[in-house]
């Protein structure tokens, strides 16, 4: 592999594969509250956040971490303009106290924070504003969870980073443009570990805590919990299980850390969590099981860039996908192997909705990991379904497009459709 390749699978890597403190679309609006309140200054008087439909659903029913198990826009906003530390990014709420925990609920009881919808923005969309005493700042993001676009106080624009056609003739194509099945594998195989120890050494140990962590404590519906009793530890299920626990504890207020993929801990955790548990069932090397969680987390990335970052199309089926290319990778299967694992799964179950995020996000992976194991077994039995059926191609490339398509553009009137019945606008139609 060329060395300018080389970087830049690395880099993808490092800019994709960091640290969240709880679901990613919370965390993403207690950072712009947070940022908006340290350019206001004092505590304003109200505060209005305006989000995208895809920020709606995915922060309705989920629990803000730090947050003694509130819920919804307005707590996730208003603990980041309390306690939230801008600095921090992600992991913005991890210096939280009691003090500002109470500080909130008498906030929300008087009706400090509004939440609209924003019609017409980016799928991933924020903008915070705060009023008090004449003065007025807003923070808007977009594109990505810690993306600031725009700072603005009193009609005067501090900040702002707009111009994306400039910027990106000044940064050149998008990275992950780049990537491949064929040259992932090549990557992986080629990648020195000093060169990856620290950020897979990160991911495996953070995401392997909060894991056990939903498997011994009750959150949710305890589905990884429940796998185990109910199914017992057959390698198959503790794949499904230990990932399926990780987003059990996320999802209901667990304030550990985890290191996320594609802007999504959950889906972090979908390509980690099985591949290290195959690794330890089949007793690789370390540095076996690093190359294999490279293989899983790059698949995964190389499927969302046609996706997008929020969609109607559970990105719980694309990391799962990853996390199955890397146990046939494991095994020692070729670029073949690997790409039929991916074909299999896709075929099987591409399209899944996400409807937010929420407890059943957890079984929800563990069904999207149990049909990439099942997608492996299949390719050991020789067995890969065949170009013409459904969005099936020749190439595994052309494959991995399509259902991105699917995602990306087929499935808009699908995501407006769940966001209107999630909100109630369809209700009694």
């Amino acid at each position: 592999m060329e060395e300018k390749q080389y970087q830049c699978y690395l880099d993808i890597l490092k800019e994709e594969l960091v640290p969240a403190l709880g679901c990613t679309e919370p965390i993403a609006l207690a950072y712009a509250a947070a940022t908006a309140r340290e350019t206001f200054g004092d505590m304003p008087g109200h505060m209005d956040v305006y989000c995208s439909g895809n920020i709606i659903k995915n922060v309705k029913s989920v629990t803000v971490p730090n947050s003694g198990g509130m819920q919804g826009i307005e707590a996730a906003a208003v603990l980041g303009a309390v306690g939230g530390r801008a600095d921090r990014k992600l992991e913005v709420l991890e210096t939280v106290t009691e003090e500002d925990r109470e500080q909130v609920r008498a906030l929300l009881e008087r009706k400090f924070c509004t939440c609209h919808l924003q019609e017409g923005v980016a799928n991933l969309y924020i903008r915070v504003e705060m009023r008090g005493e004449g003065h007025c700042v807003k923070v808007t993001i977009s594109g990505k969870h810690t993306h600031i676009e725009r700072i603005e106080r009193d009609g005067e624009i501090l900040f702002e980073d707009r111009d994306d056609c400039k910027q990106a003739k000044e940064q050149g194509p998008d990275k992950r443009e780049s990537l491949n099945v064929r040259d992932i594998l090549r990557f992986a195989d080629e990648v020195r570990m000093e060169d990856i120890e620290e950020v897979i050494g990160r991911q495996v140990e953070m995401n392997t805590a909060i894991s056990e962590e939903g498997l011994k404590n009750h959150y949710g519906a305890e589905v990884g919990r429940t796998l185990i009793s109910v199914y017992g530890d057959d390698i198959k299920v503790r794949a499904k299980a230990k990932a399926a626990a990780g987003s059990d504890a996320r999802m209901n207020g667990c304030s550990m850390p985890v290191i996320i993929n594609s802007g999504s801990g959950n889906q972090g955790m979908t390509c980690s969590l099985p591949v290290i548990e195959f690794a330890k069932e089949s007793n690789v090397s370390k540095e076996k099981m690093y190359r294999a969680l490279v293989v899983s987390n790059l698949i995964a990335i190389h499927q969302k860039k046609y996706i997008g970052s929020l969609s109607a199309y559970c990105g719980a089926v694309s990391a799962a996908c990853g996390a199955g290319a890397a146990i046939t990778y494991l095994y020692g299967g070729s670029y073949e192997a690997v790409s039929n694992t991916i074909t299999n799964t896709i075929a099987n179950m591409g399209g899944v909705v996400c409807d937010g995020a929420k407890s059943s996000c957890a079984a929800k992976i563990a069904s999207a990991v149990d049909a990439a194991i099942m997608a492996h077994m299949l390719e050991n039995a020789d067995h890969c379904f065949r170009p013409g059926e459904g969005l099936v191609k020749e190439d595994v490339e052309d494959t991995i497009k399509s259902m991105g398509y699917v995602g990306r553009v087929g499935m808009k009137d699908t995501d407006v459709t769940i966001l209107n019945l999630m909100i109630g606008e369809e209700e009694g139609k």
